[in-house]
């Protein structure tokens, strides 16, 4: 027993003694010129195999008992870099790589510390002589252009590691391991979205048009719960193809200036590094930074021949580390061009990845996009008709349909082999396990705002919803309980059915409407999905809050119950309509609305008509029937779509609207004649680094003689959110007008002013600034103020309504700061002018909550 005993503490000891050998060498590595972290460096102890690379923050960790006391640090393109260290004190080892230097025209050009200097530089020089060459190989010069394109979009976990089970016992995910991928760097992931597409890209000079037919696409991951088309929109979007050729390069749903930006000399610095061969052309390696790392730019290389063409051979783009861009923890862009015998550049290679990360600490997620383009033409295509086609993306049935054998065979590969493991085998496991499929079905329905009636989400034919307004409250109809639904594309791909009841605690009225219709075309998924060709009848009977409009929500959304004043200006309205409306790819959209209503006065919006002879007549109703034209100009627009909102995703091209609705008394039961024109237009204009403007305009005009709810009732916001085309500090029906001019003006700084302030720039924080308006008239003929002239029919207005000043407009201004803890927007809005009238409140604190990058 006691040989057992010395046995043990002998064990023990020794390895106590092996262990207090052992030490850990930490510390990070970073590019000398640009400070910018370097991901996948190798750090060895010298003479051995003993190390490591480092990560895409520069990070690295060895722990080791050797003797060796020197790391040799080495990376492509930078001076490999020998250090001492002392063990036990190596965990914090700040380490700078210099980039080659060279010996260019005579000059000598070394990363140093000294004063950089635009003046006379020679590397200045040198971009600036590639910006002048940068539209004479365009490929899109030629008459045609056409290429093939694969994208590969991968989205995974970041670093994953199952979690350590105690022996003998086995968990749910135990399987998650056989999923697990490794990449080349040695980094593990566990992809849980995967989307691959084939298509061919059309594009013609004259007339210029650009067609893409998609030849196979597929998706598979935690992302379906959202909206297919919607989330490849936004997915575009977010992750634009790269043109370093232009000023400003989309990403992020951002503009970046691009290195090759004519403003470029003046945003970043450039420096002359190395020369070498990149696919046998030799090559300038020309590195950059922005002259601020927190504005939107971007550090890297770019691989220029070294002849009179200054061809850009390869490019590699990085963010700063300091950026004001939110969840992107690093991201790396590279791209390959190669030369066509007549000077032409064509991409070759397309490729960004992208570590994003909610918080510095988080493993996060990792991210892909991909795209090999090949066999490229400058000829016309056999089939000319291609360019005819009236959509921009093509998608045959088909396309969704491909066989693994097809992918397989068409696959590139430098995409890599198809893992036997796929996304759509790792859902399959998933789903298997109740709590993950109960899961994603709550998931589902909160994105989507409806409960399907079929287990099966496919199979659902109809579905309740949607989930937001089941539970709201107003002053007119205290608690107000709502139910409805609407039939699904399971149902029918070119019929639906939508509608709901709802009754209210303190009117104690039921509402209700009820809605048929039929698209000429078949739809994916929704019945409002782009784009639109239907006809639609609707009957419905509820109440019409007057002067408030809601852009992107429902009315009785429950997060809108909380108001800043009593939204008690209301009435009943019954309505009939028959639209129909069809939308086209290049933008024009029309339509007609034939519409049938009865509108009911209440206590809050009394109908006190005024007669021939100047007597008030309490009316309870008046009773109209109108057409409305309706004409929409949106070419190129980007937005993510939902079952019954489109939510812009750009705003780059601008979108023109212009409505015109008439009735003609005693017409179908009309009370009045009725004219009424609106037109408006949206834009957004980028500042490059320093944000965007967003612009909306708008103008109308009531032509005849009208009672108030049928004249201009500007759009008050009476709740403590920002809402688009609103006005924040007037109330309801305040101003009613019979002819408009408005503007609506908000600028998106991006923080470019914040992020020049010590410490402050560190939260991140961007500026707002907002500024609307509006020119108001109410011409005599609708003035029951005015006496002495006719004013039959008209309507007495309301205590507390006004007419405008046509001299003196409306304006309020606003000062915000967003990316409030990444998700909050605070906005301080006063009113400018008509602070005299009794009741309204001349300034005050607006929210809103919105991710953003």
């Amino acid at each position: 027993m006691g040989k057992k005993i010395a046995f043990i503490f002998l064990f023990v000891a020794v390895a106590w003694v092996a262990r207090s050998q052992n030490y850990t060498i930490k510390g990070s590595v970073t590019d000398s010129i640009t400070g910018e972290p370097l991901p996948y460096v190798a750090v060895l102890l010298k003479g051995t195999t003993i190390g490591g690379t480092t990560d895409l923050d520069g990070n690295f960790e060895i722990s080791t008992s050797s003797r060796v006391r020197t790391l040799q640090i080495s990376y492509l393109g930078y001076s490999t870099k020998e250090l001492e260290f002392v063990p036990g004190k190596a965990t914090g080892l700040k380490i700078e790589l210099a980039p080659t230097s060279i010996n260019l025209t005579e000059v000598l050009v070394k990363p140093t510390k000294e004063k950089y200097s635009k003046k006379d530089n020679p590397a200045v020089i040198f971009i600036k002589n590639a910006i002048e060459r940068r539209e004479s190989n365009d490929p899109r010069n030629h008459d045609y252009f056409r290429y093939d394109q694969y994208e590969k979009m991968v989205f995974a976990m970041n670093d994953y590691q199952p979690k350590p089970k105690k022996e003998g016992k086995t968990g749910k995910f135990d399987f998650l391991v056989d999923f697990i991928d490794t990449l080349e760097v040695g980094k593990t992931i566990l992809p849980v979205s995967e989307r691959e597409k084939l298509q061919t890209v059309y594009y013609r000079k004259d007339p210029k048009t650009e067609k893409q037919v998609v030849k196979a696409t597929k998706a598979a991951g935690v992302d379906e719960v959202f909206s297919r088309d919607g989330i490849q929109q936004f997915l575009n979007e977010v992750f634009r193809e790269v043109d370093i050729f232009q000023n400003d390069i989309p990403l992020f749903l951002n503009r970046f200036v691009s290195p090759m930006s004519t403003m470029g000399p003046n945003f970043y610095r450039y420096y002359l590094l190395d020369t070498l061969e990149v696919d046998g052309q030799k090559c300038v390696d020309l590195g950059f930074a922005p002259f601020t790392p927190e504005t939107f730019g971007f550090t890297g290389h770019l691989y220029i021949t070294l002849d009179s063409t200054f061809f850009v051979q390869r490019v590699k783009l990085n963010v700063p580390k300091k950026i004001n861009l939110n969840f992107v923890g690093g991201m790396t862009i590279e791209q390959t061009f190669n030369r066509a015998p007549d000077g032409t550049r064509i991409i070759t290679k397309d490729d960004i990845i992208v570590d994003f990360k909610l918080t510095e600490k988080s493993k996060g997620m990792y991210a892909r996009r991909l795209n090999i383009y090949s066999n490229q033409a400058f000829e016309a295509p056999e089939d000319s008709t291609i360019f005819e086609e009236s959509a921009p993306v093509i998608i045959p049935v088909e396309a969704y349909r491909r066989s693994e054998d097809f992918w397989a065979e068409n696959r590139p590969e430098e995409a890599g082999a198809r893992k036997q493991n796929s996304v759509e085998k790792l859902m399959e496991k998933l789903r298997s396990i109740p709590i993950f499929y109960v899961t994603e079905k709550i998931v589902t329905v909160l994105t989507s705002g409806y409960i399907p009636t079929n287990k099966v989400e496919e199979k659902s034919k109809f579905e309740f919803g949607p989930m937001n307004t089941y539970i709201s409250g107003n002053a007119i109809e205290g608690a107000r309980f709502r139910v409805g639904g609407t039939t699904t594309t399971a149902f029918s791909k070119r019929l639906f059915l939508d509608g709901y009841v709802a009754y209210g605690t303190k009117d104690r009225e039921w509402k209700y409407d009820g809605l048929v219709e039929y698209s000429f075309i078949d739809k994916k998924d929704y019945r409002k999905e782009f784009p639109v060709h239907s006809l639609r009848l609707e009957y419905s009977y509820d109440i019409n809050q007057l002067g408030q409009q809601y852009m992107y929500t429902n009315k009785d959304n429950m997060f809108l119950a909380l108001k800043r004043q009593k939204d008690t200006r209301a009435t009943y309205l019954r309505k009939a309509e028959l639209t129909y409306y069809r939308e086209h790819y290049n933008g024009w959209a029309y339509g007609a609305v034939l519409r049938n209503f009865k509108e009911y006065s209440t206590g809050y919006a009394a109908f006190d008509r005024i007669g021939a002879d100047g007597q008030i007549t309490p009316t309870d109703s008046y009773r109209m029937s109108e057409i409305e034209f309706k004409l929409r100009f949106a070419p190129n627009e980007k937005f993510y779509q939902t079952r019954n909102y489109r939510y812009p995703i750009t705003l780059d091209a601008p979108v023109f609207t212009l409505n015109h609705t008439m009735a003609f008394q005693n017409v179908l039961g009309s009370t009045y004649d009725y004219q009424k024109t609106e037109f408006g237009i949206q834009k957004r204009f980028w500042f490059s680094a320093f944000g965007y403007v967003d612009i909306l305009a708008k103008a109308g005009k009531v032509w005849t003689k009208a009672p108030y709810p049928l004249l201009i009732l500007p759009n008050a916001n009476l709740s403590y959110l920002v809402q688009p085309e609103s006005y924040t500090n007037m109330n309801a029906m305040e101003f009613i007008n019979d002819e408009y001019a408005s503007w609506d003006i908000t600028y998106f700084m991006n923080g470019a002013l914040l992020n020049r302030i010590p410490l402050i720039k560190k939260l991140k924080w961007r500026e707002v600034f907002s500024f609307r308006g509006m020119f108001g008239h109410l011409t005599d003929k609708n003035n029951p103020f005015i006496e002495g002239q006719n004013n039959d029919g008209l309507y007495r207005f309301p205590e507390g309504s006004y007419v405008m000043d046509p001299s003196t407009p409306y304006m309020e201004v606003g000062v915000g700061i967003e990316n409030i803890f990444k998700f909050l927007r605070l906005d301080y809005v006063w009113r400018l002018t008509y602070k005299d009238h009794p009741g309204i409140q001349t300034r005050g604190v607006r929210f809103m909550m919105k991710l953003s990058f």
